[in-house]
């Protein structure tokens, strides 16, 4: 009988630990010593990381006007944290081939969630958020509990499934029922093993419930809202049969008006199919 969020992530070796590129990354940027030559080494290391993460940079998420055609140049015109979060994105999309198909393909599952990346950083730049990527990888991100689920305990997601489907329940609220935690909570144990930043672990732990996090609340509203338009839009899916509930609150203090939907769903609907194209390129 599974007890907890973090007993489900045990004996699960490919997620015992952050992806090494983040980790080496991390430790270049926070060096003061680190020069855009040695980011750059660490990435190339990686053949097929780097040509993802250039292919992702050169597409009309960016828009950058001109070709970027090595990680030298993307680390000085994109960043280094920013590649750092999308070096991350890519690792984790990569470490999940197959998921029981009963449930949902892996293909729409990840498909949901690029795009759900897209949305939370357009909001986050229509609300004048910094760093923009961060929200992308969140976006990213919030649903990989849900995979956990699947991959470890199939008999538990199908008794899972089957709660959502004889109740009026979304799937998230069936999975508190069956396990006493929710792929949320599974998600936020993830990132905790990991040692990544405060922000992301509450963004991803909260994106259902925007009002409890106790900091980063802002972030976790713009995730919390993206997941609700893209379900909205039919985008893929993680499993969720249902569009979930809009939070007022966090509608109300991120201070977006009505009209912004329109150009907000024109520019996930343009770019998530192509960038989700671009994270999976060998």
């Amino acid at each position: 009988m599974l007890t907890s969020p973090r007993e489900l992530l045990r004996g699960m070796e490919k997620l015992s630990s952050v992806p090494l590129v983040y980790t080496r990354l991390n430790e270049a940027i926070n060096s003061p010593r680190s020069s855009v030559g040695y980011m750059s080494t660490i990435i190339s290391q990686d053949p097929g990381l780097s040509a993802r993460l250039l292919h992702i940079v050169n597409s009309a998420f960016f828009g950058f006007p001109r070709k970027i055609d090595t990680i030298s140049r993307a680390v000085i015109v994109v960043g280094t944290q920013q590649l750092r979060d999308l070096a991350l994105a890519t690792s984790v999309i990569r470490s999940f081939k197959r998921i029981p198909e009963k449930f949902v393909t892996i293909e729409s599952f990840w498909k949901h969630s690029v795009a759900c990346g897209t949305a939370a950083r357009t909001i986050a730049s229509l609300v004048g958020e910094q760093n923009v990527e961060q929200f992308f990888v969140a976006g990213i991100l919030h649903d990989v509990g849900r995979l956990i689920i699947f991959e470890k305990v199939p008999e538990k997601a199908e008794e899972i499934f089957k709660c959502m489907s004889e109740s009026d329940l979304m799937l998230f609220e069936a999975e508190k029922k069956v396990l006493g935690f929710d792929h949320a909570a599974v998600g936020s144990s993830l990132i905790q093993n990991w040692k990544l930043p405060l922000s992301l672990e509450q963004i991803i732990g909260y994106h259902h419930a925007p009002e409890l996090a106790t900091r980063y609340g802002v972030e976790t509203m713009i995730v919390h809202l993206a997941d609700a338009v893209v379900h909205a839009m039919r985008i893929g899916s993680s499993g969720e049969q249902a569009v979930p509930a809009i939070n007022d609150e966090a509608w109300d203090s991120l201070g977006l008006s009505l009209e912004v939907l329109p150009r907000l769903i024109d520019m996930v609907d343009r770019q998530s199919n192509e960038v989700f194209e671009r994270f999976l390129a060998e």
